[in-house]
């Protein structure tokens, strides 16, 4: 819980530092490559959260894998890693993104298929959100074959569950109750 909020404190200072420096949007584009490639990489996050290995040499590992990071990128790892912080670098950035998201409006859709979404369909789903909520909508999208068929749409406390597990559970329900 504390490096939640903790992660939410650093993200905000460097989103007003960004901005100050007008360079929210590459720094939102790095955020989302450092928690993209962190979530990927076991070896990574494992490195980031092992207490044996120093301090110095995470921040080498991270500047060597982030070589063409912004300053201000830069500096929230150099912040860090000399405040014994560098654990929580994946929840900065990814607090930082939800943070730079809400400053512009844009609010991301959570679309579930059994199978990958393809572009036709992802702009169908793009539209239909825009219209449902007025705002501009990102839409992010995840593969998991255990829903069978169909989608599971979730825009912020909203989710409509369309998917032919679902369906079947519901099923099983009424067969059960009667």
């Amino acid at each position: 819980m504390a490096g939640a909020r903790a992660a939410i404190r650093y993200a905000k200072a460097v989103l007003s530092l960004a901005s100050d420096r007008k360079t929210a949007d590459a720094v939102n584009d790095e955020m989302k490559l450092i928690a993209s490639t962190i979530a990927q990489s076991k070896d990574l996050s494992d490195a980031l959260q092992s207490p044996v290995l120093s301090a110095s040499v995470k921040k080498s590992v991270l500047l060597e894998v982030f070589k063409k990071a912004d300053k201000t990128t830069l500096g929230l790892i150099d912040t860090l890693v000399a405040n014994n912080r560098i654990a929580i670098l994946a929840d900065v950035a990814a607090k930082y993104n939800q943070l730079y998201d809400k400053s512009k409006g844009i609010e991301v859709a959570t679309v579930t298929t059994a199978i990958p979404l393809t572009d036709a369909l992802k702009h169908k789903v793009l539209a239909k959100a825009k219209e449902l909520t007025g705002k501009d909508i990102e839409v992010q999208s995840i593969v998991d074959e255990s829903i069978l068929g169909g989608f599971i749409l979730r825009i912020g406390d909203i989710q409509y569950n369309a998917s032919i597990s679902n369906q079947l559970s519901k099923l099983k329900r009424e067969f059960t109750l009667n």
